[in-house]
């Protein structure tokens, strides 16, 4: 059988050192030892460039280290995408070109891996025709998209397609592995003499250990199962047959279009979702700012703090949806949302620019109002229907 395997190791640039010492000895630090113990195993990753930046700041050498060793010998492959996790739907080209050429430097520099010339995951899986032809221009060759992607009439789906919108290849995770735990479901289905030829899986990293307890260990049993093939993506589409073209279409890697009929991306901005709206509108203003005062004395800032306010965290937390199906919380959590609220809003401030004035008073009153829906939210509902 052979196992395609995607991670995405990801965590917010603004992170307590806390969480990133729990990802890193929960699920990082297992991952690389799996792959450091068996020469055989091959997976492609996503690694965000917020994230090296904050190991190599809190000194992980020995991580990078071991990343490093996996990237250069070929058997991980890195890939390209936005290096603080922004939700690149809705980014003027300018922000989203910006996001992508930073993830290659960071890379570059932390690793020294070059992204050129390989694939591209969009943060979420997000995504749109228009941001697949960004990503072919910048020289990206094959994308990985979840099955929401695939056009509603498709009737006998395929793991892999060019893309009629951009020219690039895709590869299509699948959800029934990827939503749950692959380990247990392909050990499982070992025993019963039933193994698929192929398995794609696309998931977050943090599910190995950090998310999802795997006390029996399924995922160090299932590395040493006899017959099991892993290649990278890169290498899988270099050994294709000549593959279909399909024109696919907008939608993340937690749209459910049985629900979400025209908002592929409700999560992230739903129709009637006041909190989510504001949020927005404050990020497009601070993204104004930052284009309008790039020669400010103070831009660093502006820029450094914009760059972690951009990060779809914020959206996400104020979306209200369960993701026990996947392994995680009910996305809710207004403190997380402020997390975001306040970059974006100390972006604008860092402005020194008295011309600057005019937007720091309309930055000052979105934020009132997304506090004051953010939390009339949070008590009415969510505090009252834990303790009814």
């Amino acid at each position: 059988m052979l196992w395609i395997n995607f991670i995405h190791l990801y965590q917010p640039a603004n992170s307590p050192l806390e969480r990133i010492q729990e990802a890193v000895s929960k699920s990082y630090a297992r991952l690389v030892r799996l792959m450091e113990e068996h020469p055989n195993l091959n997976f492609t990753a996503n690694i965000s460039g917020c994230l090296l930046e904050r190991l190599r700041d809190e000194a992980y050498v020995d991580i990078l280290n071991s990343l490093k060793s996996l990237a250069k010998s070929g058997r991980l492959e890195l890939v390209g995408s936005a290096a603080y996790h922004a939700f690149l739907p809705y980014l003027p080209e300018s922000e989203i070109i910006y996001q992508i050429k930073k993830q290659e430097e960071i890379t570059l520099d932390i690793l020294g891996i070059n992204l050129k010339d390989g694939g591209f995951f969009f943060p979420e899986m997000a995504y749109t025709p228009s941001l697949a032809k960004i990503v072919k221009k910048l020289g990206y060759r094959w994308l990985i998209l979840d099955e929401a992607s695939l056009p509603s009439t498709l009737t006998n789906q395929q793991n892999a397609y060019i893309d009629s919108n951009s020219g690039l290849f895709v590869l299509v995770r699948q959800r029934e592995f990827s939503n749950a735990y692959a380990p247990d479901l392909i050990n499982n289905l070992l025993l019963e003499n039933n193994l698929p030829d192929m398995i794609v899986t696309a998931t977050d990293a943090e599910l190995y250990g950090l998310r999802h307890k795997d006390p029996s260990a399924e995922l160090e049993k299932m590395a040493k199962i006899n017959g099991l093939e892993t290649v990278t993506i890169t290498n899988y589409f270099d050994n294709s047959d000549k593959l279909s073209k399909l024109k696919f279409q907008s939608a993340s890697w937690e749209t459910n279009w049985q629900f979400d009929k025209g908002q592929p991306f409700v999560i992230w901005h739903e129709k009637g979702n006041k909190t989510q709206s504001l949020l927005w509108d404050l990020a497009e203003l601070a993204m104004k700012c930052e284009q309008k005062f790039k020669n400010d004395n103070n831009y660093t800032w502006c820029r450094w703090h914009l760059d972690r306010g951009l990060a779809s965290c914020a959206f996400w937390w104020a979306s209200g949806r369960n993701f026990s199906h996947n392994f995680g919380p009910i996305a809710w959590n207004p403190d997380e949302v402020e997390s975001g609220l306040n970059d974006l809003l100390r972006s604008i401030r860092s402005i020194e620019n008295k011309k600057s004035l005019k937007y720091k008073i309309k930055a000052e009153k979105l934020v009132s109002e997304i506090r004051r829906a953010l939390w009339l939210r949070h008590w009415s509902e969510h505090w009252l229907d834990d303790n009814a």
